[in-house]
């Protein structure tokens, strides 16, 4: 424990000081001689001395000199925003803007992986809440969205799931685009991945951009749990992303975006070293008003910094990367959704689109069912290490059902004032990927500071609340299997229950896994709103590459399938 303790601190220390070198507090030789004395190895401190030297006085610079056009605008540096962005000003020499809302992310709360629910509800979170909805009891489920740079990468928890096989293939039907098929796309995972788990060379990459590593020196209770799944007939597989994820499921300890002890969001990987290009300019504190338009064709952005409206133009394409929430908002405030809604408002119709804004999804995960430690145990890197996949009905083509286990209480606002929950106590929180329930994001007023309405249907069919059911028991007899009975003292909730009392504590636990998704979804019919090259179908010039254009939600955590949609993007744009 005290190594543990002494490990953190020594990140700390290391993350503060690469915050004071971007931000221009720490001269480059200070930070290497700081940096050392941190317990940073030589090469590294020069490395990042280099790196993010470079990037500070660049970017400094380009934000002062703001040009009055730019080839490419982005719009959100997250998962999908971040690797657009950092690609085209890589990989070509066109002018790219990015526009962030939010602020840096050198922030101990965002690298620090034990840190990162110190994120949410905070001032990095947009903090958007559903609409209390009877399906849930009345409550109103948060819904946390990065509002910094690297978006939901910054602040969620850092699991790298790729997806199901099925997803991509679904994603290939619903667009006719073969592209995002789940041989091609299995292609970029291995082109961008640098694995570091078992080999498999049927699946994984190894020496690409994005480091993924499986849990390093996990709780003991990890691997526990995945011998209690196997007791109930879940398989257990070595690798989350591998052979498990093209048939049945399976558990797995968890692969996560976590290297040398911190956060590794995906600036990291596509901007960082990027920024030290003169064609990129990241602004932060950056939001977006509105797309400019001449009559169907996006001209550029008009945008507000530091209490200052700027109008800037894009020469060859606005890419908007703004999440599932602010993408349709930004959208039909610019005019282009659906045609009444729209007029509802005072908005003025450029273009009707009735898809945007509809389709919302999210995963749903239960808090939770939890169990009292024999002997409490520290968390170990995100605190959930370990996860499986299976199906709540076996005639389903694809596994509907993620638990993660956590190694800390979880309990929702109902059950944390109605059971008597001990600090020493871990949980299984019962997951749904596959949700049948689809809601909608409206706006409430034509002005970039009203808010959104988001009715987001959770457990609003009848399938959904069924399997979340199906899903409680089947943790509560994984947990109270004799593979976890050395870490068991008691079980804390839910315990026995059945019929009416089951479905009543599955209302009042639910909450959702933070993967908003789906809202501008790609495909070819009249509420599908891109088209299978992530080109809004009807205008000229703009394109969403974020997790609003999956047709469906991805089968797990959706930061690496948000990854592979920027990806694609900027594999059209570049050729």
């Amino acid at each position: 424990m005290k190594l543990f303790s002494k490990a953190l601190e020594q990140g700390d220390r290391l993350m503060a000081l690469q915050a004071g070198l971007v931000h221009g507090r720490i001269g480059r030789r200070a930070f290497i001689q700081m940096a050392v004395a941190a317990g940073a190895t030589l090469g590294s401190a020069q490395a990042w001395a280099q790196t993010l030297g470079d990037a500070a006085i660049t970017q400094r610079y380009n934000a002062r000199a703001l040009a009055g056009s730019y080839d490419y605008i982005v719009i959100g540096s997250g998962s999908g925003g971040a690797v657009v962005a950092g690609r085209l000003a890589a990989e070509s020499d066109a002018r790219v803007l990015v526009l962030e809302a939010g602020g840096t992310d050198q922030l101990d709360a965002v690298l620090n992986p034990l840190m990162w629910g110190t994120n949410i509800r905070s001032e990095r979170d947009w903090n958007y809440s559903a609409e209390p909805s009877d399906a849930v009891n009345g409550r109103s489920l948060i819904l946390p969205m990065g509002k910094v740079v690297g978006g939901g990468s910054s602040i969620n928890v850092m699991i790298w799931a790729r997806g199901h096989k099925n997803d991509f293939d679904f994603w290939a039907d619903e667009t006719g685009d073969e592209n995002w098929n789940y041989a091609n796309v299995l292609e970029i995972y291995k082109r961008i991945e640098d694995w570091q788990g078992p080999a498999d060379a049927a699946r994984r990459g190894s020496g690409g951009r994005l480091f993924v590593q499986e849990v390093q020196n996990p709780n003991p209770i990890a691997p526990a749990f995945l011998q209690a799944c196997e007791s109930v007939g879940i398989p257990a597989y070595a690798d989350m992303n591998g052979e498990m994820m093209e048939g049945e499921g399976g558990a797995a300890l968890a692969n996560v975006r976590i290297k040398d002890g911190m956060r590794r969001n995906i600036p990291s990987d596509y901007l960082w070293e990027t920024l030290a290009r003169p064609n990129i300019t990241l602004l932060t504190g950056a939001l977006v008003h509105r797309l400019t338009m001449d009559g169907t064709r996006v001209t550029g952005v008009t945008f507000e910094k530091d209490g200052e409206v700027h109008s800037v133009m894009a020469d060859s394409r606005v890419i908007l990367s703004a999440g599932a929430i602010n993408s349709p908002k930004i959208l039909m405030q610019s005019g282009v959704g659906p045609a009444e809604h729209l007029r509802e408002h005072g908005v003025e119709v450029r273009h009707d689109l009735p898809g945007v804004g509809q389709n919302f999804q999210d995963h749903i995960l239960a808090a939770g069912c939890v169990w009292e430690y024999v002997t409490p145990l520290p968390p170990q890197n995100s605190a959930a290490e370990a996860t499986f996949f299976w199906k709540s009905d076996s005639a389903l083509d694809t596994p509907d059902l993620q638990p993660f286990q956590i190694e800390v209480p979880y309990a929702s606002e109902v059950h944390g004032s109605t059971y008597d929950i001990p600090a020493g106590t871990w949980t299984i929180a019962p997951g749904i990927v596959r949700p049948v329930s689809r809601g909608e994001v409206r706006l409430t007023g034509a002005d970039v500071g009203d808010a959104v309405a988001i009715d987001g249907a959770f457990l609003r069919e009848e399938a959904d609340l069924v399997a979340l059911e199906s899903c409680i028991e089947l943790c509560r007899e994984i947990g109270n299997s004799a593979a976890l009975s050395e870490f068991v003292k008691r079980e804390v909730m839910p315990g026995p229950i059945s019929g009416a009392e089951l479905r009543e504590f599955a209302r009042n636990a639910a909450g959702t896994y933070f993967h908003q998704s789906c809202t501008c979804k790609m495909g070819r019919d009249e509420m599908s709103v891109v088209d299978g090259r992530l080109a809004v179908h009807g205008i000229e010039g703009l394109s969403i590459a974020d997790a609003s254009v999956m047709p469906r939600v991805a089968t797990g955590n959706t930061m690496a399938s948000t990854v592979v949609i920027g990806e694609r993007m900027a594999d059209i744009l570049l050729a």
